[in-house]
């Protein structure tokens, strides 16, 4: 014998949104933070001389961590700042859509 089934329709509406990824633009903040410390490390060349203050001469790739220390974050608040400008105006049009909503459910033959 074969099991019986039946199918349920429902329809619903909901509300389609579409919003920035977050994750993917901070990402991005931080890869190009990164890149903006490398140019600046590159660009001015501060390695030559003795820090003043701690009276020692810093290597180009000590410089650029200490650069990037700083660059990163900001470009990080950057790329979240521009996911949330992204979200406000895109966020605003939002549409209806109609849902049907399908559940199939197994009877099993009695024994």
């Amino acid at each position: 014998m074969d099991a019986m089934s039946h199918t349920e329709h429902h329809l619903e509406s909901a509300q389609l949104r579409r919003s920035p990824r977050y994750g993917r633009l901070m990402v991005a903040g931080a890869v190009l933070g990164l890149l903006v410390a490398i140019v600046l490390t590159l660009a001015f060349d501060g390695t030559r001389q003795m820090s003043e203050y701690t009276r020692v001469v810093y290597s180009t790739p000590q410089v650029l961590g200490f650069v990037a220390l700083i660059c990163i974050p900001v470009g990080i608040a950057l790329g979240g700042a521009v996911a949330l400008i992204l979200d406000r105006v895109v966020g605003r049009r939002t549409r209806e859509v109609r849902i049907d909503r399908e559940t199939v459910v197994e009877q099993l033959p009695e024994a």
